[in-house]
């Protein structure tokens, strides 16, 4: 997938593309749907299936101390897109110039002059420009007088709900992380490149591969059983997300231990997946009370995992016997 970073790096071979835009925070299944339909299109009429997106996002930008917690950065967005077959992303940094912009030359030269539009999708609550003037219903009169193609994708629902990255936000704050994965279509994860730390968790005897997570506000906190994928493979675990008050940690962290794992991480890109909860981040009296504590999560998530394999076995024995009856 080819990434174009900043308005002024988009050139003449650029001209020419099926459109989408949005902040995709989580690419989850609502906004696969969209994708879906981009690519589709796109093939249809031999174009490049393109991707808008803005950083930082509108809402970091003019409510930073409120603005809601991310479910993925930048990176994540990147590789999710990539992986469903996205051939190009442009990445516009989204300022003050940017957003006081009439709609119109948002139309006009942006998505005609520049970029060549051929065909726009979007959602009917989307809106642009300066005060937000520019919304579906100017898209539509601009699309007959310019001649480009318009879709309107309807939203993906589960149940009787509208999925949105802010419902899976409210999902994971409340520990719903069945629910949080229904929407997104995979277990809700954390990536980054594993950091030295103080080597706190090896002296306790739970060896540690520390993530710095770089980000304002977390969407979960507390203590998970994890599936993590490394450059040596897959494995289950057990990590820490949030400040570790007990030794006065200055920032947001993820501290992943992972079950009989010996190599060395540093300085490698680490996904963590959430799979369930086990407690809350709290502060002990002493180290000597953490290490107790760590070693009871570990119990508790290698108990979880056994569980599920022999629930899992259980189903594959019950499809074996059923095919035999």
């Amino acid at each position: 997938m080819e990434l174009i970073r900043g308005l002024h790096n988009i050139k003449a071979e650029h001209h020419g593309c099926v459109l989408t835009i949005g902040n995709f925070d989580g690419v989850h299944l609502g906004h696969q749907a969209v994708l879906t339909k981009l690519i589709s299109v796109a093939r249809q009429q031999q174009l490049p299936a393109c991707v808008m997106l803005f950083e930082p996002q509108p809402l970091e930008l003019f409510a930073a101390e409120t603005a809601p917690a991310r479910l993925s950065r930048f990176r994540e967005k990147y590789t999710a897109l990539a992986a469903l077959g996205i051939d190009r992303l442009i990445c516009v940094n989204f300022n003050l110039a940017f957003a006081g912009q009439q709609p119109e030359l948002f139309i006009q030269e942006l998505l005609l002059q520049q970029l060549g539009v051929a065909h726009l999708i979007v959602g009917d609550d989307f809106c642009f420009g300066k005060n937000r003037r520019g919304n579906f219903s100017m898209l539509k009169q601009a699309a007959k007088q310019y001649q480009f193609g318009l879709t309107n994708t309807s939203s993906l629902v589960l149940g009787e709900q509208r999925i949105s990255s802010t419902l899976i936000r409210e999902a994971l704050q409340q520990d719903k992380l069945g629910l949080a994965k229904a929407m997104l279509g995979r277990p809700y994860s954390l990536t980054g490149r594993v950091r030295h730390g103080r080597k706190l968790g090896r002296d306790l005897g739970f060896p540690t591969a520390n993530v710095f997570l770089y980000r304002r506000k977390l969407p979960v906190a507390g203590v998970y059983a994890i599936k993590a994928k490394t450059i040596y493979g897959d494995f289950t675990g057990v990590a820490n997300i949030g400040n570790r008050p007990t030794v006065q940690g200055k920032r947001q962290q993820l501290e992943a231990h992972l079950f009989d794992f010996k190599a060395d991480l540093y300085g490698s890109q680490i996904e963590v997946q959430l799979i369930a909860k086990i407690r809350d981040e709290q502060r002990f009296a002493d180290l000597s009370a953490l290490q107790q504590q760590i070693a009871a999560d570990v119990v508790a998530a290698k108990q979880f995992f056994n569980s599920e394999a022999d629930l899992t076995s259980s189903d594959a024995n019950t499809d074996i016997t059923e095919q035999n009856g």
